[in-house]
């Protein structure tokens, strides 16, 4: 990254627990919408049906999926309130959402194949996916996949894929995501935003490595990002780092995860630009695997902050959700 730069009503009932967040007794119904891109449903587009749903509705609107490819950019702005995207498909691989702008045309921020503002998002058994550098000589460059900006969004069982610059987990962002899958190649993980991964298979594909994470954590803010029992693999042996620091005060935490030989275990967390790592706010904490080997240049969390770092703790804010 460039550092300047069932049936309807038992899915949305699915939906409001997977979030943790509860309509009150004067919302409105929820409401289901269909999309398939063969014109069996409501709606072609994801985003038709995105436009169709209640505006600043604290009842959910779930939007199930059908299995196939949707090439769109996909908009979820602060007035859609408690989205659900929910896949058809009898695996997260089989209904995609994709496209493929990058950095060079639309700016990093503006590259994404989705962007979320709207609050109460949750999104289930589905991939999220920017292409751009699947074509020949395009490798590299930074084209986001999923652009969140948004408190309290949920995603199980989802795929993204990309290139450098996956995933933006911008200011606004209080999220969790679990059992799922996230790739790509440099600062693939990124932003100020707070985050917690939960037995999530973290994937650097490029075969001379590179960093994860590149968090952008304001130094007022306590939590970052934090990876839970996750897994962590790689295309390559001894090449793999956790992150580096955007900003100087970047927070991440790896935890009780499965580091495997990817990592560069001499030196898993490094510099970006002017911003020293030993800086930032950068732990591990009892992992395993053979990558998860100790050394000066490996900050481990100390027992005594364990209980501090939790993913609750991450999550919590000052409403106490608990998407968990």
């Amino acid at each position: 990254m460039n550092p300047r730069v069932a049936g309807a009503a038992a899915l949305a009932v699915l939906a409001l627990v997977s979030t943790g967040a509860a309509a009150p007794a004067s919302a409105g119904p929820a409401v289901t919408l269909t999309v398939a891109a063969d014109g069996s449903a409501q709606y072609r587009t994801v985003q038709a049906a995105i436009n169709a749903a209640p505006a600043n509705s604290s009842a959910r609107t779930t939007i199930t999926i059908k299995a196939g490819t949707y090439r769109e950019i996909v908009r979820v702005p602060s007035n859609r309130t408690a989205i659900t995207l929910q896949g058809l498909g009898s695996t997260p691989a089989q209904t995609v959402l994709v496209f493929n702008n990058s950095a060079s045309s639309s700016g990093t921020f503006n590259s994404a194949s989705m962007f979320v503002d709207g609050r109460d998002f949750a999104a289930t058994n589905l991939t999220i996916s920017n292409d751009y550098a699947e074509k020949p000589g395009t490798e590299g460059n930074q084209a986001v996949a999923l652009h969140l900006n948004a408190d309290r969004a949920v995603f199980r069982d989802v795929r993204l894929l990309g290139d450098q610059d996956t995933f933006l987990v911008n200011e606004k962002t209080r999220a969790y995501m679990a059992d799922s899958y996230v790739e790509g190649t440099v600062d693939f993980v990124f932003g100020g935003g707070t985050m917690v991964f939960e037995r999530t298979t973290v994937h650097e594909k490029r075969t001379t490595g590179g960093p994860i994470t590149a968090a952008s954590t304001p130094a007022a803010r306590k939590y970052g990002l934090l990876f839970y029992r996750c897994t962590i693999t790689g295309a390559t042996g001894d090449t793999t780092q956790l992150g580096r620091p955007w900003r100087p005060d970047g927070q991440v935490l790896f935890r009780e995860s499965t580091l495997t030989a990817t990592l560069k275990n001499s030196q898993p967390w490094i510099d970006m630009s002017d911003n020293s790592w030993k800086k930032a706010r950068f732990f591990e904490y009892r992992n395993t695997g053979p990558g998860a080997t100790q050394n000066s240049n490996r900050p481990q969390l100390p027992d005594s902050l364990a209980g501090d770092h939790t993913p609750q703790k991450y999550l919590a804010g000052t409403d106490g959700w608990n998407p968990r």
